[in-house]
């Protein structure tokens, strides 16, 4: 029987140097995407997965970040005073009940692996989902309620994967496939950022995953891999072949908001999806080219 995901690591510790000055003060995670932070879309897309318990791997400056989604009673107050029923109901949305919801320094930038490592007390012996909020999917459903549909009958690890042109598979986690129904690939390897002429394929981690708890047993020795980093990819590797390992091509739009261009197109995308942004900016668009 697979066992339900019910918690969510969300890696939050980086300095977010590529949308300086903006993010000097501001985490990169604050950045909003049409009118909401990035983090919150990320939370949204677990929530809607059926996750029920939150954890957030920080580092200093990320105040702004927990103060997001605690109540603040001030604001909730004056939004009733003055009748702003409507937008009360979208602060109280935001917040996560008490003990729902976690936070856990990671003092050092050590890796994506290591920052999942510092989650591992919060995660237990239970399967739990990983969430990068600068990969963001849009689309009819979210993406981690997709995979929660495969990992239901596959169990075991689960990546989201998209194709990439083979002269950039050295950016990404790229995947050595076994059999695939176009839909879910077997993954025999993993590969961090290989050589474009020695990557074994073009399927390349997209920013979702779905992990077993077995794998804070590897990420716990500290090895390093590319960029001197403790490489979360390397870690998974050394689960292929002791349990189902599987990468999902997701449905819906991918967008990169690590980097500045993704970012902009992404906020236009979603503008473009949102009802009451919609003919105004397609407008406003059409004046500007």
């Amino acid at each position: 029987m697979v066992k339900r995901v019910r918690k969510a690591v969300f890696p939050v510790a980086g300095l977010g140097t590529r949308f300086l000055p903006a993010t000097k003060a501001i985490p990169k995670e604050m950045l909003p995407l049409a009118d909401k932070p990035l983090i919150q879309h990320a939370v949204d897309e677990a929530k809607a997965a059926g996750i029920e318990m939150f954890c957030f791997v920080t580092s200093r400056g990320k105040t702004p970040l927990e103060d997001h989604f605690d109540l603040n009673y001030e604001l909730n107050q004056t939004l009733k005073n003055r009748g702003k029923l409507d937008l009360l109901k979208v602060v109280e949305d935001i917040q996560i009940d008490s003990g729902k919801i976690a936070y856990v320094r990671q003092s050092e930038p050590l890796g994506l692996g290591h920052a999942v490592w510092c989650a591992r007390e919060f995660i237990g012996d239970e399967p739990f989902a990983v969430l990068l909020p600068d990969e963001q999917v849009l689309g009819d459903r979210p993406c981690l309620a997709q995979m929660m549909d495969a990992y239901s009958q596959v169990g075991g690890n689960l990546l989201s994967v998209f194709e990439v042109p083979r002269e950039q598979t050295n950016k990404y986690g790229i995947l050595d496939i076994g059999k695939d129904d176009g839909r879910l690939a077997e993954v025999k390897g993993l590969v961090e950022k290989p050589d474009p002429a020695a990557a074994p394929s073009t399927l390349s981690i997209q920013g979702r995953y779905i992990l077993q708890p077995e794998i804070f047993h590897h990420l716990e020795r500290f090895e390093t891999g590319a960029g001197g980093e403790i490489q979360l990819t390397d870690a998974m590797a050394k689960l292929i072949g002791t349990q189902p390992f599987h990468g999902f091509r997701f449905e819906g739009k991918r967008f990169d908001c690590g980097d500045k261009l993704g970012f902009v197109l992404a906020n236009v995308a979603y503008a473009l999806e949102r009802p009451d942004m919609a003919a105004k900016v397609r407008a406003a668009l059409k004046e500007m080219l």
